[in-house]
């Protein structure tokens, strides 16, 4: 399957959106399905550093392990899902705008299914993840341009 893809310009540096981004600590600031987030290994946005995320996907909440698998401050990084039946595959792009006083961020998904997972992912997840994907990126433009969140229409 391909890759779910979005972009959003954002009015912060490079740095500032990738250190927001990467951080486990912000994710239910700016995910609608994540329920909790915590970093469990590492320093957040290093490389090898895992974090425990517990998403509401459908009715149900699904915890599962993510790794940062490469990471290139401010520019780039690669999250792998290690465990569940779905397993994210994240990659994000920072790119300076404006002689780097705004930032483009790019972030494409994608899911590697195991067992039951076969059947879940097409159906729930990617659905989800393709209608949710935009609207994250646009809470999180507007959390670290206004820092806040309009709430939910």
């Amino acid at each position: 399957m391909s890759r779910i893809d979005a972009s959003v310009d954002i009015s912060r540096r490079p740095d500032e959106v990738f250190s927001y981004v990467t951080d486990p600590a912000h994710l239910a600031e700016w995910q609608e399905s994540v329920v909790t987030a915590r970093t469990t290994r590492g320093t957040p946005g290093s490389v090898g550093s895992q974090a425990t995320i517990t998403r509401h996907l459908g009715k149900r909440d699904v915890t599962t392990t993510m790794r940062m698998a490469e990471a290139d401050p401010p520019r780039s990084w690669h999250l792998r899902g290690v465990d569940g039946p779905v397993r994210g595959d994240v990659r994000g792009t920072v790119e300076p705008l404006d002689g780097g006083a705004r930032s483009r961020l790019t972030l494409s998904v994608d899911f590697e299914s195991h067992g039951f997972g076969k059947l879940v992912a097409p159906l729930v997840v990617r659905p989800a993840a393709r209608k949710e994907l935009p609207r994250n990126e646009q809470h999180l433009k507007d959390i670290l341009e206004h820092g806040t969140r309009p709430a939910d229409a």
